[in-house]
């Protein structure tokens, strides 16, 4: 066979399904070449293929074709069988091979997402990226699929560049060609900015929440007086008096339905509760926007992982003092009423949230130009029913331990054995780790895996202690070595999934469209 009898054989398999095709190319190697990565670009042939355990991209061309395009990519060259002319090219899957992909593939470069719908997957082990694709088949809703933390690229040792190589190549393996996100998230200082943009992320979501006054809402009204004029004032760019008259006895109409006014005492909580993070938000944007000038961004402000609900009148507050500073905000995720935590549904009162997230949209469509964003979305299911049947409303929801949790699952599942010794292992850190997060679990209501029967283990998922421990100590487990320097967990977790990916795409697609189904319009 020539070469193009051998890419023609190929490029027949391409399809709307993402079949595993079986093929011997070189030596005695046979590959599981993923049908919707084949691709032709400038006469040479790509696919990502599995050889066992392990996947590589792979280009075929012809021996007389070696061009600029083929040298871009690092890899070793075969002859392919029963072909004298043609050569098949196996690149591994690295940080070198993503660029030059993202450079002759614009698909697989990360969009500004703009004023749409979008979902935030976050993929802590880095495996899980190719089922978000896929459990968006049906949704309206747009992918952010390089999605990391600070904190999480801290505990998992994970590099940005790594981040948004498992997104890229989850798109190319995916042949999805409809946009995607990178999300450089909770991102603290302006060094921060540097490391993320620096791996091409172009969503930059600001955590101003050390800078946060919680005590604000309850402090007395003496010590307020005193506390307000510490604020960052030079950074407000704007003097005391001036800022409290702005608000204080004004009626705002918002809507219709919705009319904000705060007397001077809550105008004044409002400014020492938020005045010193909105300095930092400025002086963070103008980094950004400064250094990186012809970057193409966008920005997120969260101030959701704070003690202090953020009221009506305080959304208002933060979005108008922030046009007046001159900072273009695509997202703001406020501190909502009830209970957030980490990998469990809503804690509250839903017809209350209800009644307070009606409030936030409305200010939202009063100023028309960012959307709202609801952190710690893992699992909220009753909240995702109130905000779905809300009409004419533009959602992010942002996503992260859920995904780690169903590929612990996996293990549950095929290999009980090493999620026992996970599960023990998160249970004797829970204390520790749980320090940074907003959670609640008992471990007293948790037995030693060894008491659970293999089917118990997997219900232990429906388990809201147990989903809390397995989720704050995600870091530890994707991390911690022996004694002869090799992980303890990671390694074996890792060949678990990429074993059984089946499975593990599988209950990520059912998982996530759970998510998704509240959103779906009829």
């Amino acid at each position: 066979m020539d070469t193009e009898d051998i890419k023609s054989d190929l490029l027949k398999y391409v399809s709307n399904e993402n079949v595993l095709i079986r093929k011997n190319l070189f030596n005695s190697t046979v590959l599981d070449i993923y049908a919707k990565s084949i691709i032709e670009k400038q006469d040479v042939l790509f696919f990502i293929a599995k050889d066992g355990l392990n996947k590589n991209l792979y280009l075929i061309y012809d021996v007389e074709r070696d061009s600029r395009l083929t040298q871009a990519f690092t890899g070793e060259e075969f002859k392919v069988n029963g072909s004298l002319y043609t050569i098949i090219k196996k690149c591994e899957l690295s940080t070198q091979n993503r660029k030059a992909i993202q450079q002759y593939f614009e698909f697989t470069q990360p969009k500004l997402l703009g004023l749409v719908n979008s979902f935030g997957f976050g993929d802590r082990i880095g495996l899980a990226n190719a089922a978000h694709i896929r459990s968006l088949a049906k949704s309206e809703f747009k992918a952010i699929l390089a999605q990391q933390s600070i904190r999480e690229l801290t505990r998992t040792n994970r590099t940005p560049a790594e981040v948004m190589d498992a997104a890229v190549w989850a798109v190319f393996q995916e042949g999805y060609k409809y946009g995607f996100g990178a999300d450089a998230d909770h991102l603290k200082t302006t060094d921060d900015i540097d490391l993320m943009v620096e791996s091409g992320f172009k969503m930059f979501t600001f955590d101003p929440g050390e800078f946060v006054h919680n005590e604000a809402d309850k402090i007395e009204t003496q010590l307020l007086n005193k506390a307000i004029k510490k604020i960052n004032w030079a950074g407000l760019n704007i003097e005391q008096k001036i800022l409290v008259d702005k608000y204080a006895n004004k009626k705002f109409n918002i809507s219709k339905d919705l009319q904000i006014e705060a007397d001077e005492t809550q105008v004044k909580r409002a400014v020492l509760k938020y005045g010193d993070a909105l300095a930092h938000i400025k002086k963070m944007y103008d980094h950004l926007k400064t250094k990186y000038s012809s970057y193409e961004s966008e920005v997120e402000v969260s101030v959701d992982e704070t003690e202090s609900v953020t009221s009506p009148f305080e959304h208002y507050f933060i979005v108008n003092e922030l046009v007046r500073l001159d900072v273009k905000l695509i997202s703001l995720a406020p501190r909502f009423v009830g209970s957030f935590e980490k990998g469990i549904d809503y804690k509250g009162d839903l017809n209350l949230f209800r009644s307070e997230y009606l409030k936030h949209i409305q200010i939202v469509k009063h100023f028309g130009f960012y959307k709202i964003s609801l952190h710690s979305g893992s699992d909220k299911f009753s909240v995702y029913k109130i905000i779905g049947e809300i009409d004419n409303s533009i959602t992010h929801i942002k996503t992260a331990g859920t995904s780690y949790l169903e590929a612990l699952k996996v293990a549950a599942i095929k290999q009980p054995e090493l999620f026992r010794e996970i599960l023990d292992y998160s249970l004797s850190l829970y204390e520790t780790e749980k320090k940074s997060y907003h959670v609640s679990a008992d471990i007293s209501k948790l037995k030693s895996a060894i008491e659970y029967s293999s089917d118990e283990l997997v219900q232990l998922f429906n388990n809201n202690d147990c989903r809390q421990v397995l989720h704050v100590t995600f870091g530890r487990i994707l991390t911690d070595k022996n004694k002869q320097g090799e992980f303890v967990f990671k390694q074996k977790l890792l060949n678990c999934l990429k074993q059984y990916e089946d499975v593990h795409y599988e209950i990520l697609i059912n998982h996530f469209n759970k998510h998704l189904e509240p959103f779906k319009r009829v």
